[in-house]
C-alpha cells in the first residue's frame, strides 16, 4: 500500500552544523525542521509536534475551529502571535532513524529542547519565549522547555501530557511496540535492509493502540461517526482507518518516538535523579496551565492535578471535561473542547 502523502508546504530547514545528543554521540549536520507563522508577531509561541504529529497538521490556537473544520473567523489565542511550529526529532521531518542511517533509534527530550534552544535563539534571533504550548509529547517538551531554560519561558501549556510519564503510561505502550516489533515483516529491524515495508507491523500498531486514544464512552456514543464525518461508519471503519494512518510511517521513526515517550520525566534532565515534583517546585518559574482530560487513558487527570500542586502559585489547573479522552487535547474532538483550550490558554497569556 503507497504511504499517504503528506503536506510539507511552507516547511524550512535548520542545519546545526555540530550536535552532541545526551548520550555523547556527535553528528555533523543536524536538521530541524520548523515553520514561521505570523513572523511579525511582537509575541513569541513556540509549538512542538506531538507523537504522531507533523508540523502542518499541528494546532496553532490561532482559530478556535477544531482541525479539519473549515477556519471560522473567531480568532484563537494565538491569533496575533508570531508561532514557530518544530517537528520533534524522530518524528520524520526533523532527523530521524528515517532521515539518516547514523541517527540514533534511542534519544531522550533533552536532547529535542537543546536542538530547539539552538534553533530559537542562533538561527531565529529569539531571545525569550513568551509561551510554550503543546500536545502530548509536545506537552512534555514544553514542561522540559520550563525546567531546562526557566528564564527563558514564561509561560507553558501542556495539554493532555505530563512531567514524568507514569508506569501506567509506559506499560500501555509496551502493547503498540510489541505488535509492531514482533511483526514478520519488520524483520527484527533489519526491513530496510530486505527491502520490506512492514506495513503489517505498522498496521498492527494503530490497532492496538485504537482503544486507548479515546475514552469508554466515546465508544459507547459511537463517535467515531463524528471522527470520520460519516455517520454510517462502523467501527471496524474507524479501527481500520485509524491503524491504517500508520503507513505514513517508517517503523523506526515510530519506535524511536515511543521509547522517548517512555523516558520522560523532568527530574532526569542532565542526568539528574530529582522527583519531577521538585523540579516543579524548586526550578520552573513560569507560569503553567495544566490542561489534562478527564477521560484521557495515559495522561491521567489525577496526575495533571498533582502536578499543578507542586507548581503551587505558577500552575494553573483546568481540566478538559470531554469524553474524547486524549484526542480532546489534539484539536480533533468537538467544538466545545477547542473553544475551551483557546479560552483557558487566553486567560493565561493575559493574566498579570
Amino acid at each position: 500500500m503507497p504511504k499517504e502523502k503528506l503536506d510539507r508546504s511552507g516547511i524550512e530547514y535548520y542545519t546545526i552544523p555540530s550536535f552532541k545528543f545526551t548520550s555523547g554521540l556527535t553528528l555533523p549536520n543536524v536538521k530541524v525542521a520548523y515553520k514561521q507563522l505570523n513572523p511579525t508577531g511582537t509575541k513569541v509561541a513556540l509549538i512542538p509536534t506531538c507523537y504522531g504529529g507533523f508540523i502542518n497538521y499541528t494546532g496553532t490556537f490561532t482559530s478556535t475551529t477544531p482541525l479539519g473544520e473549515p477556519a471560522t473567523v473567531k480568532p484563537g489565542a494565538l491569533d496575533s502571535w508570531r508561532i514557530v511550529l518544530v517537528a520533534m526529532f524522530g518524528n520524520g521531518e526533523s532527523e530521524s532513524p528515517s532521515t539518516r542511517p547514523d541517527f540514533p533509534k534511542e534519544i531522550v527530550y533533552d536532547d529535542l529542547i537543546h536542538a530547539q534552544y539552538s534553533l530559537v535563539t542562533e538561527h531565529l534571533g529569539i531571545k525569550h519565549l513568551d509561551a510554550v504550548i503543546g500536545f502530548s509529547m509536545g506537552g512534555q517538551q514544553a514542561y522540559y522547555w520550563a525546567a531546562m531554560y526557566p528564564d527563558f519561558v514564561s509561560a507553558a501549556v501542556p495539554i493532555c501530557s505530563s512531567a514524568r510519564t507514569s508506569p501506567h503510561n509506559i506499560a500501555f505502550l509496551e502493547g503498540p511496540i510489541a505488535a509492531l516489533t514482533q511483526s514478520a515483516d519488520y524483520a527484527d529491524g533489519q526491513y530496510r535492509a530486505k527491502g520490506i515495508e512492514p506495513e503489517r507491523g505498522l498496521v498492527a500498531f494503530g490497532r492496538v493502540y485504537a482503544a486507548w486514544l479515546t475514552s469508554a464512552e466515546w465508544y459507547q456514543k459511537e463517535l467515531w461517526k463524528e471522527m470520520l464525518g460519516n455517520k454510517d461508519a462502523t467501527l471496524e471503519d474507524w479501527i481500520r482507518e485509524f491503524s491504517e494512518g500508520n503507513l505514513s510511517w517508517d517503523a523506526e521513526d515510530h519506535l524511536c518516538l515511543a521509547r522517548m515517550w517512555q523516558k520522560g520525566d523532568i527530574g532526569k534532565i542532565n542526568g539528574k535523579q530529582r522527583d519531577y515534583r521538585e523540579v516543579l517546585r524548586d526550578v520552573v518559574k513560569a507560569k503553567v496551565l495544566v490542561m489534562p482530560c478527564t477521560t484521557d487513558q495515559y495522561f491521567r487527570v489525577e496526575a495533571g492535578e498533582e502536578e499543578a500542586k507542586a507548581l503551587g502559585k505558577k500552575g494553573v489547573f483546568a481540566p478538559i471535561e470531554s469524553c474524547w479522552g486524549h484526542a480532546a487535547g489534539g484539536g480533533q474532538s468537538c467544538k466545545d473542547d477547542a473553544e475551551f483550550m483557546n479560552k483557558r490558554i487566553s486567560e493565561l497569556l493575559n493574566s498579570s
